[in-house]
């Protein structure tokens, strides 16, 4: 297809870019509700019909029907490009910040607001490697085995989320993050050698940070305070905290002092237990060079 004598591709759907929009997240329906009703305002204002736009931008004439109605979350580089061809002068590219936010989950987005306002923040995982530890490789190959099986676009939604909460590790002033993991999700081979080499390797770089805290839980312990699943305490410069784990109060995020103190007495003990920081970098550098 050619616009203006400039040939043009046209993508497939696999190729549009943006996620299908979450109908339970009010917050989100409304914002891409805007961007579309926005988008729509500027492209007949200018006089252009949704063929001769959607020819222009380079996607089907579908994807760009949906957008306007607010059913799918554009791209940034969508909103950007639609920017230059309607001559909207920033207006609609300024939209991406808000858009950003809604592509991830609703409650991705609420549990990394949460990370963003911690000041110190602790973690305990029994069955895979914390997300906020993971490589990128190591969680698609995580969600690669899910079932049911995800389609691509999830696919792509979750990591883009999971990515998205790695910047508390960039946070000044930088928050205490403490980890312990069970000795079996470091050895596990997720991925493949090479992904699980590297993500060895990513543990021990995150380790060496000065707010960084990870430690191993050997799988020979015999006491174990652990056995009610993940634990996660979050708490705030006010003095607030928020915490939940699977073993307790049916999963639910509690903010109970009574209750806290229970999941930090859980937690505090399950790092007594568990090896030094120093051993277990020492534990996670032996099982690299064992591989």
């Amino acid at each position: 297809m050619s616009v203006d004598g400039q040939a043009v591709q046209v993508r497939d759907e696999t190729d549009e870019p943006g996620w299908e929009v979450d109908p339970d997240d009010e917050w989100g329906v409304a914002v891409i509700t805007t961007v579309g009703r926005q988008l729509k305002l500027r492209r007949e204002s200018v006089g252009m019909r949704v063929a001769d736009f959607a020819a222009a931008m380079g996607y089907g004439e579908d994807l760009a029907y949906k957008v306007e109605a607010g059913n799918r979350i554009p791209r940034p580089e969508y909103l950007e490009k639609a920017d230059e061809i309607l001559g909207a002068g920033g207006l609609l590219a300024a939209m991406s910040e808000d858009v950003a936010k809604v592509r991830y989950p609703k409650k991705v987005r609420e549990l990394a607001k949460l990370e963003a306002g911690a000041v110190e923040i602790g973690l305990y995982s029994n069955h895979n490697i914390h997300g906020l530890l993971q490589t990128e490789e190591h969680m698609r190959a995580l969600f690669d085995v899910w079932l049911p099986a995800h389609t691509e676009e999830q696919t792509e939604r979750m990591v883009a989320a999971r990515l998205a909460r790695r910047t508390v590790f960039d946070r000044s002033p930088a928050p205490a993050l403490s980890f312990v993991q069970e000795e079996v999700t470091l050895r596990r081979p997720v991925g493949g050698t090479m992904v699980w080499r590297r993500q060895i390797e990513h543990l021990l770089k995150l380790g060496k940070l000065r707010n960084v805290s990870i430690q191993v839980m050997p799988t020979d312990c015999e006491d174990h305070f652990g056995t009610g699943g993940l634990i996660e305490v979050l708490k705030f410069s006010d003095g607030t905290a928020v915490g939940r784990s699977d073993g307790a109060f049916a999963g639910r995020p509690v903010t109970d002092p009574k209750q806290l103190r229970i999941l930090e007495l859980r937690y505090g003990m399950i790092r007594a237990q568990a090896l030094t920081p120093r051993e277990s970098r020492a534990f996670i550098e032996q099982m690299l060079g064992e591989s």
